[in-house]
């Protein structure tokens, strides 16, 4: 054990004759979020040779409510899958030198950093693992929960890179676990300690941050999410889905970026791939705010270099603040209690008893705790749970195949939640007939306030630790796990490879040109897009396949426009004549332009039910808004 730990604000401090390490510096993305796939990863490492850092991404706002609620309850402070991830990632790993860099620590790093060295005795593996995470300013320990670290109350505030670099100064650890860091700047930061930049080398800084960006999600930049049978665009074979490669980067000490995949892999990288994850979960392009660096990115554009690699150039400092004044803390509060039920219809009719079975639930309500029904939400899923259809188009109530009700409240007192179950549930003996599939739950649901904070209040501490394996292990034992792994990869998706160079080829190929005037025609024949979250404010791209007809899209794609679309979204009931209101005054729109791919961000405030934390709806997130979007009707 080491038991050497540093104490250190958040005030930036140049490093003290930095040194340049490499020339280029290989940093890839094992993990996208919290759910991601670990054998994803370990293919990732065996694939390309090269790869100095892994970096897993997995925690969120809202992986980080449900890590403040375990630790409360008694459970685990850290991502309960580190164990997991690591008895797959650490034989190869420590075999080729690549360090693990992670934020599964959420708010116990310790925790995981106790586990992870546990793994790795199991494996007959010796390493270090440092942890760099933030500490309370009173305390200097942060200390809660009957001893365990997290921060005082369960905040986290979003650190930047420099807990990361100090770590890799001071410790060179094969493992680094972090606190909440900045998505980008957990790849920032093996940049800065190989290629020798400083805190104030801000052009160098906004183009690291691009390429964190672009990988912080994984294969959402290679292809994932992004393959639409509806669009020929983007159509695919589906075995082109099946082995993709997470993606890498490589950066230059002069700031050049280049994204790749790893070569004979399946998915798709190009600048469509790139366009959408540059500004997914992006406000003003012109100030996208890290802790490190505030750039704007209204000028990126992407380079193919090959079918596996692609330039990124163009991310600058923000012209008004380069770098912010204060740091964003979360804070988790409790927003109420939610309660839900769904129950399945099928065959003659399944719709109108789908709506006799809401009337049924709203009405017992009424009757048990008057004046809580419009802390109800309910849908249909099969028929409208996402709202997915053209404005003006006339609402489909013949009957389906089968659908799904479902209810979500959210109320303040946790015997109000609970009653909507018993209600739901009654409908057994007392709905329409051929109810059933009956589900119900309820949770105390978690919001995390937002504030900004002084750099000076907010103080991070790093530290090591070490294991000693026995010696009796063998190597042959220690990357067993790995070795078993890899060979379950299929051997046959070389074969989906060579498919794919044809493949797309031929989509590449399709007649880019202008579409046309005059008419109506769906918004998905005209552009791509991909949508994000942040808070209760909601983020799409529109990206035209044709980058001139942007200006076109320009004059449809309005505030207004957008308002209109989206204020489906606010009905709480299937049917609309129940539920008919107008747009929230607190909803708002920005439209932002991005000439250097050609495309709009558009910006919707207040839209989102509260956020991922506390929505009502089946997509908490709001990622399906992007084909609500494309499936609307323009006229250019």
């Amino acid at each position: 054990m080491d038991g050497k730990q540093n104490l250190c604000d958040c005030v930036i401090k140049l490093r003290e004759n930095p040194k340049r390490r490499k020339e280029k510096v290989y940093v890839g993305c094992g993990a996208g979020f919290g759910g991601d796939r670990p054998l994803a990863a370990l293919k990732l490492l065996e694939r390309v040779e090269e790869i100095n850092y892994i970096v897993l991404e997995c925690l969120a706002e809202r992986t980080l409510a449900d890590r403040w609620l375990s630790m409360a309850s008694g459970g685990d402070g850290y991502d309960p899958r580190v164990s997991e991830w690591m008895h797959l990632l650490l034989p190869l790993a420590v075999e080729k030198g690549t360090c693990i860099i992670t934020n599964m620590g959420a708010i116990d790093p310790s925790g995981a950093q106790k586990k992870v060295l546990e793994v790795a005795s199991e494996l007959g593996i010796t390493i270090s693992v440092a942890v760099a995470h933030e500490v309370h300013a009173e305390t200097g320990s942060g200390l809660s929960f009957g001893g365990q670290y997290s921060s005082e109350g369960g905040t986290s505030t979003y650190l930047g890179a420099a807990p990361i670099v100090e770590c890799l100064e001071n410790y060179r650890p094969d493992v680094i676990i972090t606190s909440r860091v900045a998505d980008a700047a957990l790849f920032l930061a093996p940049m800065v300690y190989e290629l020798g930049w400083n805190w104030n080398d801000l052009e160098l800084l906004a183009q690291g941050t691009l390429a964190g960006h672009l990988l912080e999600c994984g294969c959402q930049l290679t292809g994932g999410y992004f393959m639409h049978p509806g669009d020929q665009f983007r159509d695919m074979a589906f075995p082109l889905l099946q082995d993709l490669s997470l993606p890498y980067a490589e950066i230059g000490y002069d700031g050049k970026v280049c994204v790749l995949k790893a070569e004979g892999s399946g998915g798709i990288l190009d600048t469509c791939t790139c366009a959408e994850q540059l500004l997914y979960e992006i406000a003003d392009p012109s100030a996208y705010i890290t802790p490190d660096v505030v750039i704007d990115i209204r000028d990126v554009c992407f380079l193919p270099l090959s079918e596996c690699k692609v330039q990124c150039s163009g991310a600058k400092p923000s012209a008004n603040t380069a770098v912010p004044e204060k740091l964003l803390r979360l804070i988790p509060k409790e927003c109420g209690w939610k309660g839900w039920g769904e129950i399945s219809y099928g065959g003659h009719g399944s719709n109108q008893r789908a709506k006799a079975s809401e009337f049924l639930v709203r009405s017992w309500m009424e009757e048990t705790i008057p004046g809580v029904n419009h802390c109800i939400l309910s849908y249909v899923i099969g028929l409208d749970s996402l709202k997915a259809t053209s404005n003006g188009a006339e609402s489909s109530w013949q009957s389906s195949g089968d659908n799904r009700l479902r209810m979500d409240g959210l109320f303040k007192l946790k015997e109000h939640a609970v009653q909507l179950t018993k209600e739901f549930t009654a409908l057994y003996t007392n709905g329409p007939a051929g109810g059933g599939g009956v589900s119900t739950g309820h949770k105390m649901e978690i919001v995390l306030e937002k504030r900004l904070v002084s750099r000076e209040s907010v103080m991070w501490k790093t530290g090591l630790q070490h294991n000693k394996a026995s010696e009796s292990e063998t190597p042959k034992h220690r990357f067993r796990v790995a070795q078993e792994e890899l060979c379950k990869i299929p051997k046959d998706n070389q074969n989906n490879v060579r498919l794919r160079g044809d493949q797309w080829t031929g989509s590449s190929g399709l007649d880019h040109s202008p579409a046309p005037s005059g008419q109506k025609i769906p918004l998905y024949s005209v552009a791509h897009s991909r949508a994000g979250d942040k808070g209760n404010d909601i983020n799409f791209s529109v990206i035209p396949h044709y980058p001139p007809d942007i200006e076109r899209l320009k004059l449809v794609i309005t505030p207004q426009w957008v308002k209109n679309v989206m204020s489906v979204l606010l009905s709480t009931s299937s049917f609309l004549e129940n539920d008919a209101k107008p747009m929230d005054e607190n909803v708002s729109v920005e439209i932002y332009d991005v000439k250097g791919i050609h495309a709009l961000n558009v910006v919707v405030r207040n839209i989102l039910d509260g956020g991922v934390n506390c929505s009502r709806r089946i997509d908490r997130h709001g990622k399906t808004i992007s084909d609500l979007i494309l499936c609307q009707q323009v006229v250019l």
